[in-house]
């Protein structure tokens, strides 16, 4: 994957986020900068995949964007119709344990256009959404779910989801922070 991948990736998000979403924005320029913190894990290419996936991880949202109001499947489909990557488009489809939220929501069969490649790869884009708040800033995967269930309320979708995801989103993180620490980074 060529490094230009990543400006592609900002440049894109930016366009679609920044004016009609600046809350959203605020989250993804958080993701993105966490990614950055676990991209010296990977090789150059995973580490611009794993940036671009940061970036464009809830592209979904915007309003352009959106079709079925599931934000991976939705970001995961405009991305494959920009051409985008497969393996980018996946990463997104899948981030943050999108398959739970795709059961609630009928639409496994949808998601299961793309694989969930469950690699380390995947685990830093998890840990790098799951530790960073709607504001950008640093939290940690616990506060995160946390929040999640209180800006969405007991009865929501969205809630139940994260209620179900809650050990597999825990995991993904954990094994980041070890990879993390083993590699001096943390």
């Amino acid at each position: 994957m060529e490094a230009n991948v990543v400006r592609w990736a900002a440049e894109l998000a930016e366009g679609a986020l920044a004016v009609q979403l600046p809350q959203r924005w605020l989250h993804v320029k958080g993701v993105r900068g966490r990614a950055s913190l676990a991209a010296p894990l990977f090789g150059q290419a995973e580490a611009d995949l794993l940036l671009a996936a940061a970036i464009l991880h809830d592209i979904g949202y915007a309003p352009s964007v959106k079709v079925t109001g599931f934000h991976a499947l939705d970001g995961a489909r405009y991305l494959a119709a920009q051409r985008a990557p497969e393996r980018l488009c996946a990463l997104v489809a899948h981030h943050s344990c999108a398959y739970r939220e795709a059961e609630l929501r009928g639409l496994s069969g949808e998601l299961a256009e793309w694989r969930d490649e469950e690699t380390p790869l995947r685990d830093a884009l998890w840990w790098a959404d799951m530790t960073t708040t709607p504001d950008g800033s640093r939290t940690n995967v616990h506060d995160r779910i946390e929040e999640i269930q209180g800006r969405y309320g007991p009865e929501d979708l969205v809630t139940f989801f994260t209620r179900q995801a809650k050990p597999e989103l825990i995991a993904a993180v954990e094994r980041t922070e070890v990879r993390l620490r083993s590699a001096g980074l943390s």
